[in-house]
């Protein structure tokens, strides 16, 4: 069975399998309960997207359940219908007595910090409740462990063991991500074609981009889209203005397209009618950069060896000191996830694996120059481009 996401009119998705993604999960835990609090971890483990959920994992598969309030009583049984969902605003409370109630020890789990500010240390044999240590305020860590405390209970505080298995990506997650890709290209070909124009404004552009995906079927904007002109070109995350285009402008868009939780992630620098030797030397060099990263994008590579094959172009050019940013970063239910494509990084890519590749060069006064695709590492070993467009440099706006 095929099952249409949220916003994709008559395009089926593959299904998702939450429930072996819960059970990945509890072989990592190693006996330990966890509450899962981070919005686009409880998606990925229970499908549940609601603005008020947890996902309880428990030491066996018929512990786990979601915890939502009353206002998602009705969406929990649509979004979760293979999950035990429990109606209550206090999901610490409902974790605690489940912990007590079928509790134990447990060892230690992959992932763990340590306990949470102020806990009192491993007591063996004490049940053990996880939580998301990177999530959790401070004031929220504290009264976990205060409640805790009161049942006996050892809180524990975990890192990343969500994040790990959601670097990377299932068929089911790749299916969207592609297709939200392809949206997000389809959406910016007709911005850049039909659209762009001398005196439009970066703010109407970046209005209109965003319209066209939803109008294209997407479920909304992957984030919002940078739209930079002219010398707004050289701040990487600019907000779009009222600056009108002129003619001899470089034009950097980078924007994404959302398809049931998955986000795009594309940018493609042009110039309006015609770009100076300068800006088009630049563009030749990040256009060269973008290939090497996407060449050391294969299977057994490491996130820091496409960083140093994109960055090492752009340093043999001499505009090391203009590139400010890591080349890439993972992305999925979060449109910046494990693992980070930067200097050093160890992150090692492997099947389903889904990464950006976005060098820039950025000189203030001047303009900037970025180019941007989503990829996602294959069985053969090579990396599929998900927002297959062309690179060379585009003149628009004729």
């Amino acid at each position: 069975m095929t099952v249409p996401p949220r916003g994709s009119g008559a395009v089926a998705m593959p299904p998702m399998d939450h429930a072996a993604r819960r059970d990945r999960l509890r072989g990592s835990l190693d006996g330990l309960w966890l509450l899962v609090s981070a919005p686009a971890n409880v998606r990925y483990l229970s499908g549940f997207a609601g603005s008020a959920g947890h996902v309880l994992i428990g030491p066996a598969a018929a512990a786990d359940r979601v915890v939502t309030d009353d206002r998602y009583a009705q969406r929990v049984a649509v979004d979760a219908p293979d999950l035990r969902a429990t109606i209550d605003r206090d999901a610490v409370g409902v974790a605690l007595a489940a912990v007590v109630a079928g509790g134990t020890g447990g060892g230690v789990a992959g992932g763990v910090a340590g306990a949470v500010p102020g806990g009192d240390g491993a007591v063996r044999g004490r049940p053990r409740l996880g939580v998301e240590a990177d999530h959790l305020t401070w004031s929220a860590a504290q009264d976990v462990r205060m409640r805790a405390r009161d049942r006996d209970v050892e809180v524990v505080g975990t890192t990343g063991a969500v994040a790990a298995l959601r670097a990377v990506k299932d068929d089911a997650e790749v299916a969207r991500l592609a297709r939200a890709c392809e949206l997000t290209v389809a959406a910016l070909d007709w911005l850049l074609a039909d659209v762009v124009a001398p005196g439009v404004t970066e703010r109407q552009l970046a209005v209109a981009l965003e319209r066209r995906f939803v109008d294209l079927g997407a479920d909304g904007v992957a984030f919002p889209s940078i739209v930079a002109s002219g010398p707004n070109a050289a701040v990487p995350h600019h907000e779009p203005s009222a600056r009108p285009l002129e003619v001899g402008d470089v034009l950097t868009v980078d924007c994404g397209a959302l398809v049931d939780g998955y986000h795009a992630d594309y940018t493609r620098t042009v110039g309006v009618r015609y770009l100076s030797k300068e800006l088009s030397d630049i563009y030749e060099v990040v256009r060269a950069a973008q290939e090497a990263g996407r060449r050391a994008a294969v299977v057994g590579a490491t996130a820091g060896d496409v960083d140093a094959a994109a960055r090492g172009v752009v340093e043999d050019a001499g505009f090391g000191a203009r590139f400010l940013h890591g080349t890439g970063h993972g992305v999925g239910l979060d449109i910046h996830e494990a693992p980070a494509v930067a200097k050093g990084s160890g992150a090692a890519l492997v099947v389903g694996t889904t990464l950006t590749v976005e060098p820039g060069v950025y000189v203030p006064g001047l303009g900037g120059v970025r180019i941007e695709d989503t990829l996602v590492m294959r069985e053969d070993g090579r990396a599929r481009v998900l927002t297959d467009a062309p690179h060379a440099l585009r003149l628009v706006g004729d």
